[in-house]
């Protein structure tokens, strides 16, 4: 699985979840903080829909960490600033590099089910949305 496919995934997924996930990893690998979880900034670039131009929209918190889990690194980034959970996800993204990681399936069913979810709520917002082009009508009609 991709890293970014993965770190949306898990940033998505409770706490709960991801730490029940890197528990099961802990349990039969060797894990080492190389960067122990700390906030940070980071930029947000943003593309302006009219010139198709990038902007720096302003920073946003994030807490990130690094691990290594025999020898190989997994790092995770993550908005806000919860250091419990970044750090399970770079337990999670070592496993997956190092090729340890046997839960890819459930992570599937899990993007699956985040990704109907986020379907209906797109759906819910679209119901309340203007058509400014129709009142426009409405209005020198």
């Amino acid at each position: 699985m991709k890293k970014q496919r993965l770190s949306k995934i898990l940033a998505r997924c409770t706490r709960e979840t991801v730490h029940t996930l890197a528990d099961e990893i802990r349990a039969e690998h060797d894990i080492v903080i190389v960067k122990a979880p700390e906030k940070s900034l980071a930029m947000i670039k943003m593309r302006e829909p009219v010139k198709e131009t990038l902007f720096y929209l302003g920073e946003v918190i994030i807490c990130e960490a690094i691990v290594s889990l025999d020898g190989v690194k997994g790092m995770a980034a993550l908005m806000g600033d919860d250091f419990d959970k970044v750090l399970d996800m770079a337990v999670i993204d070592a496993a997956c590099s190092r090729g340890v990681f046997r839960e890819e399936a459930f992570l599937t069913e899990l993007e699956k089910a985040q990704e109907e979810r986020r379907q209906k709520e797109n759906a819910m917002f679209m119901n309340t949305m203007v058509n400014f082009k129709s009142m426009d009508s409405e209005v020198q009609g």
